[in-house]
């Protein structure tokens, strides 16, 4: 875990759970997996997590629970965005219902923060949260000792200091698991679309085999066979976006970002540009147009000469001036 952190949207870093395995593209160059395999591969956190392979770090699908760390957002008394395993993913297929049980039951407790739970599996966060509703009673212990009966109000939500919130990085996986997350009863949902690796419409999502097309941004659906409009649903309270950083980096589009800038923008969404990453689509010195290499630092994350950092609850665009 991590009381400070450089990661933009959020304040801290809660790695109650590390370890995962690759599901789609935007694994290929993860950053907790080249973390987990390098800088901290003899952490007791991290230790065995990875396996060598083609000349990189890769996740053997292994996780752990960092049982000492279970508490540490109950000793944080000042109010906190927290991020949910930053190293990790709170609803991997191996992470046992008895986990998590412990982990909302520590976010229950901590009124004072709010909690950002990322996950590239909202199916599985969907069937945990439905199975919760259904009033399944919770004895989550900490150190021998029962903290809370039911982390949430199982027929209604959880609380509104979590956030829900799923990694998408193109079409497909935007298709493929943002409707599991609107259909999952929380208070804020949220995309990180990091890295982008291609463009990205939030406005026509639709799961594979549905007729249903989605207006990811605002609830609004239709049914592609009939063209009739379906009933409401909820929509996204924030985007994230940002582009890729690290030795095997891949070059993001302005064009793509400019378009979910706007595609925010129009439907009253908060929008948060993290980063460039480590390539311009400029030169330098402005005299070409195309990609350039020049590291994360140079590149920066002002887009067309702004810097965009909403928040759920405190809207507004921070202005800086390129020269």
């Amino acid at each position: 875990m991590a009381d400070k952190t450089l990661i933009g949207w959020t304040d801290a870093t809660w790695n109650i759970v590390t370890g995962c395995s690759m599901v789609s593209a935007g694994c290929t160059n993860c950053y907790a997996m080249g973390l987990a395999g390098s800088r901290l591969r003899h952490h007791p956190s991290r230790a065995g997590l990875t396996r060598e392979t083609g000349g990189r770090s890769v996740w053997t699908g292994d996780v752990r629970f960092n049982e000492g760390w279970l508490d540490q957002p109950l000793r944080w008394r000042a109010p906190r965005r927290i991020f949910v395993c930053a190293h990790g993913d709170l609803f991997h297929e191996a992470v046992p219902d008895e986990w998590i049980d412990r982990v909302f039951a520590v976010m229950g407790e901590c009124r004072q923060h709010t909690f950002q739970v990322l996950t590239k599996r909202p199916e599985r966060m969907r069937e945990y949260l439905d199975e919760r509703r259904k009033g399944r009673p919770l004895m989550p212990s900490i150190g021998g000792g029962l903290l809370g009966y039911h982390p949430f109000n199982c027929e209604v939500m959880p609380p509104e200091n979590i956030w829900l919130g799923t990694s998408i990085e193109d079409q497909a996986t935007a298709d493929a698991r943002i409707p599991h997350l609107l259909a999952t009863p929380a208070a804020r949902r949220f995309v990180s679309a990091e890295p982008l690796l291609g463009a990205l419409d939030l406005r026509i999502t639709q799961a594979r085999g549905s007729s249903r097309v989605l207006n990811a941004l605002t609830g609004a659906s239709f049914s592609e066979t009939s063209l009739s409009a379906l009933p409401r649903g909820p929509g996204l309270d924030l985007v994230i976006v940002g582009g890729e950083s690290g030795p095997r980096a891949r070059p993001m589009h302005p064009d793509w970002v400019r378009s979910l800038r706007e595609q925010c923008v129009s439907a009253g969404v908060s929008f948060h540009f993290k980063q460039w990453g480590e390539w311009m689509f400029q030169s330098p010195e402005g005299r070409a147009t195309g990609f350039y290499r020049v590291g994360k630092k140079a590149a920066g994350r002002l887009l067309d000469g702004h810097t965009w950092d909403e928040m759920p609850g405190s809207k507004g665009v921070q202005a800086n001036d390129q020269t």
